[in-house]
Formats: C-alpha cells, structure tokens, sequence
C-alpha cells in the first residue's frame, strides 16, 4: 500500500470540469436523472419514509435550509438534505450499479454533490465534476476493498465505500486543497458503516446507511473545510478502510490509471427494481417465457445458478422463498423470478404481490444454487444460469451480463423515459422540466436552477 489516500485527495482537488471526457460527462447527467427518478417516487411511496421524517421532526432537524430533497415541498439544511435523497434514492433499489465494487455510486454521491453545490452556490458544471470525482473514488475504493471479501465481512459497500465518494464530491465543491481532502477522508474512515444485518429481516437499514453515508460526507468535508485535523492514510493506514474492511484488498485498484480510464463509464443501470444480483436471471427468464410460451402450470422446476455474492444477498431458501416485506422481496431471487414467470414482466408496482398465492406457489418450484461457472475469468459477479423444466424437457440459458451494463447501456431517450415513468405521479408536468435540467446541467450558472425543479 503506497499512498492511495494522498493519491485520490490529489486527484479530486486537481479535477477539472474541462478535462474530463465528453461522453463521462454525459454518462453522469443520465445517472443522475436515473437516480432522482427513484428519490422522487420513494419521497411519496416508500414505505420507510414516514419514519425519517418523523425522526427528523422529533429531533429538530426538520429545520427550513436552502437544500432541496427531490419531490418534497419545502428546502432543508444541506447535511439533511443529503441525508433523506440518499435514503430515498436507494429505498427502490431502482438505482444505478457499478458491477466490479458491487455498489450502488448515485446513491451517496448525488445527493451530497447536490446539497453542497446549493449550500455553495455553485454552477452545473462545478456539480457535474464533483459528481464524476465522487464516482471515481467510491468505485474505485469499492473495487480495492474486494466486494466478495467485503460482503463476506458482513459489509455493505454502497454506505461504507460511498461515504468517501460523498466527501469527495462535497470537498470538490468546497474548494478543499489536498491536505483538506486527506482529512475529509481520514474522517470519512471513522464514519464508514454499512452492515448486511438488514437481509435477515428485510429491514429499512439499507436504505437509511446509504443516506447516512452521503450525509457523513459532507459533514467531514465541511469539518475539513473548518480547518478540522482527520486522519491521515485512511485507506491504506494500519487501521485503515482496507484493512479493517477486507481479507482480501487490492490497493492498487484504488489508484490504477487514475484520471485515464473512468469507473464512472462502468456504471449500468436497472431494468428492475430490486437487487442487480437478480436481474440476469430476470432477463433470462422473460427471454426464455418468450421464446417457449411459457406458463406456470407448465413448468416443474426452476434452477437459478449464482455467484456467490448473489447467495448471500438474494438465494438463501430459508429466509427469501416466501418474503413479507418489499426489503426482502427487492432481494429475494425467488419472489422476483416468480413475478417474472407468472406474468412476464416486473416493475415497482409488482411488490403488491407479495404473500400472493399464485407468485408463493411458483416460487416453491425454485432452487437457487451457486454455479462455479460464473466464479472463474469473469470481471463481475453479476451472470446467472437459469434452466426451466418443463414436460417438453429441460431449457437452459447462461447469461453473463444483467442488461443495463456498459455493453448494453439504455439510449438517452429510454433513460428519460424511465426517470418520466417514476417522477411525473409526484411531479406531474415539472418532470419533463427536470429532466431537461439535468440532461444540460452544464448550461446552469447556478444549479438551483435545475434542482428547484425537482420541488412539489
């Protein structure tokens, strides 16, 4: 290990929007407005949001700010802020994936990027190159931490990984130097916490770490900021963020041909609101009900083959056939294949069949297993095997990409579409307004311009 705190401090403190590739650019404008998408629709229907709300009002942290939450109606302080898009932009776990970290980068980034670039006054394009600079560093802190070894040890990457993303885009907006920046990081490795505990119970947890990262970032950055002294080496230190997350870290994936290749270009996005362990095996069994005119009274058995990871997160039997709370149904292989089979689609309103007869009986005919095949020379974990018996036989399909990868990354016109298809129940006509916002961030000289417009 060999310096990556100070080599990534570096990195974000030199970044400059004009030196960072036409086509990244355009890659964080359409994840950003994926990522509202979800933050727009969880603000009126997720089920956890009543919760922080209420949390924050018996607090007194329900304060007036000049910070927006998209889809609310009022501005909050900027930490809150951060906060409650984070939570809400990962409660419909529709949002963007980074596949070689396995974490979820808009979720702690955006919404800390946004809440200080208001705080700040900042212009669209400051917002945009600190969105690409907290990419960067959680994806690539994602990759080093090793997310089998990281998910092993009980660790949710997108809140513990993510929370130096958040400092790094609030330090950018800040203006911070790169000995400032160290500190942000080197308080960003006391705040970093994220625990898979929530699988057990399908608890809201997931959702609140997520935001809770974004916020911790632009509360060590503005300590930074306030001339606050944090620690140095915070990834590769002795007790650093590698150390003490990963059995298995991979330093130098944190700095490789940093500034030459962009992790931000990796990001795909979600056809399916649940866990992206899941969404090969979704794709593969809507293409194969397709191609046989499958039903479910035809089918016998179902085998889903995963990596690893996706075992631990979405296969285990016993926890996940039969989910009761859309938390476990956003990571139950069984419930979401079952959807999938029964009616050939699944989409966000379908967690209303939850406990359904018809998707319970279907989903008994699951076995979700680990396929070594999807272990060895592949560069993600996120491919599965799916093979359908039936009385005609046996038909079977190995797909090693989700779609929503790089190799396959929606048009401009479908990114819009589904941010549309979220955002105008709560937002009506503003949505298109937004949307075009966002799409030409760059041309705002302030981006409260643009984000007012995600406001009831």
């Amino acid at each position: 290990m060999a310096n990556e705190t100070a080599t990534l401090a570096g990195y974000v403190a030199d970044l400059k929007f004009v030196d960072i590739p036409p086509e990244v650019l355009e890659r964080a404008k359409v994840l950003t407005l994926d990522f509202l998408g979800s933050a727009i629709r969880a603000r009126s229907e997720a089920e956890s949001t009543p919760s922080l709300l209420k949390m924050l009002e018996a607090l007194k942290l329900d304060n007036k700010g000049e910070s927006t939450v998209f889809g609310d109606t009022k501005t909050w302080t900027p930490a809150v802020a951060a906060l409650l898009n984070g939570a809400l932009g990962h409660s419909l776990d529709f949002d963007d994936t980074h596949a070689d970290s396995s974490l979820h980068p808009s979720a702690p980034v955006v919404p800390a990027a946004f809440a200080v670039g208001e705080m700040v006054g900042a212009s669209g394009r400051d917002v945009l190159t600190a969105i690409v600079a907290g990419y960067e560093v959680c994806c690539r802190l994602g990759n080093a931490l090793d997310p089998t070894s990281h998910y092993a040890k009980g660790f949710h990457p997108t809140a513990t990984a993510g929370t130096y993303g958040a400092a790094a885009a609030a330090g950018k907006l800040f203006g911070l130097t790169k000995d400032q920046l160290i500190s942000a990081f080197g308080v960003s490795g006391s705040q970093a916490a994220g625990s898979l505990q929530f699988l057990v119970n399908g608890s809201w947890n997931k959702r609140y770490q997520v935001g809770a990262a974004a916020m911790n970032g632009v509360i060590a950055a503005t300590l930074a900021r306030n001339e606050f002294i944090g620690s140095s080496e915070a990834v590769e230190g002795k007790h650093g963020l590698l150390v003490g997350y990963s059995d298995n870290p991979h330093p130098e994936k944190a700095v490789a041909d940093l500034g030459k290749v962009y992790e931000t270009m990796k990001i795909g996005v979600k056809p399916y609101p649940s866990c992206r362990y899941t969404h090969a095996a979704l794709d593969a069994l809507l293409a194969m009900r397709r191609e046989h005119n499958l039903t479910p009274d035809q089918i016998k058995r179902v085998e889903i083959g995963l990596h690893r990871n996706g075992i631990t997160l979405t296969g285990d039997a016993a926890t996940k056939r039969h989910p009761k709370s859309i938390v476990g149904g956003q990571f139950s292989m069984f419930f979401t294949g079952a959807v999938a089979l029964d009616q050939g689609s699944f989409g966000w309103d379908d967690y209303s069949r939850l406990g359904d007869s018809a998707v319970d009986a279907l989903a008994d005919k699951f076995d979700v297993v680990q396929d070594d095949r999807l272990e060895v020379g592949r560069t993600h974990p996120f491919g599965a095997r799916v093979s359908i018996t039936t009385d005609d036989g046996v038909h079977e399909r190995l797909f090693t990409d989700p779609s929503g990868e790089p190799g396959t990354f929606p048009d401009a016109k479908a990114m819009q579409q589904k941010f549309l298809t979220l955002a105008r129940p709560v937002l009506n006509g503003r949505a298109d307004e937004l949307a075009d916002a966002i799409l030409s961030l760059e041309r705002f000289d302030r981006v409260e311009k643009a984000t007012q417009l995600g406001r009831q």
